[in-house]
């Protein structure tokens, strides 16, 4: 008695002695999703990872396997599914504090046990806090650097220039908000002209030029340098 069967294989080896369509590719697995063996286009494959509570690794085991050039020593670079919600790894340091999610083990060190393990995330943008000393801010303006600065004035509520005095090394203007001061209200955003010498500012327009009423304002201005 024979029995005969088809079957399609879902991951490709690359390396494989016996797979020439793949011959010289950069991937060493080839994952991708084969609509003829998952009989709909629209059914995908996905990589699932061992889950691994990082907390109950406590020692890493084996050697290295393969050619010494290519193999990674000491770890580095590894990939786990953490299922831990807080603590430290049990083994290698770790970046604050453990949370689910995929982390790595990044070592240059010259022991096993000398890495971290970091969150394969990228950190969240901090938030700009931009006070009355120079503030780098994340914006770029042609790969030059845009600073920030906070101040205030006084407005007599009859001139249209306010006196803003220019940051040291200031070469450009980018823009300025003022608010009433002791409010979040945004008062102008306009500036006509801006002397860096005197730090005499007009807001406005060629055509209508801002009065301030009498009054304390807030400012953050702009700057390139």
């Amino acid at each position: 008695m024979s029995i005969a069967t088809v079957s399609y294989a879902q991951v490709r080896i690359v390396n494989s002695a016996t797979n020439a369509g793949v011959g010289n590719m950069t991937a060493f697995i080839d994952a991708s999703s084969n609509s003829t063996a998952n009989s709909q286009p629209n059914v995908g494959k996905g990589l699932l990872f061992p889950r691994t509570d990082l907390t109950t690794l406590t020692a890493f085991g084996g050697g290295a396997t393969g050619a010494p050039t290519s193999f990674p020593t000491r770890y580095d670079g590894m990939i786990v599914y953490n299922t831990a919600t807080t603590g430290v790894a049990g083994v290698g340091a770790t970046q604050g504090t453990l949370s689910p999610g995929y982390w790595y083990y990044e070592n240059k060190s010259t022991t096993v046990n000398g890495g971290t393990w970091k969150p394969l995330v990228s950190a969240p943008t901090p938030k700009l806090n931009i006070l009355t000393t120079e503030t780098v801010t994340n914006t770029l303006v042609n790969n030059a650097q845009v600073y920030a600065i906070k101040g205030q004035f006084t407005a007599s509520g009859t001139s249209t220039a306010v006196s803003i005095p220019a940051p040291a090394g200031i070469t450009a203007m980018y823009g300025i908000t003022i608010y009433k001061a002791g409010t979040n209200t945004v008062y102008d955003r306009s500036l006509y002209s801006y002397d860096t010498t005197s730090g005499n500012a007009i807001t406005g327009s060629p055509n209508m030029s801002v009065v301030y009423p009498n009054g304390t304002y807030d400012y953050v201005l702009e700057y390139l340098k």
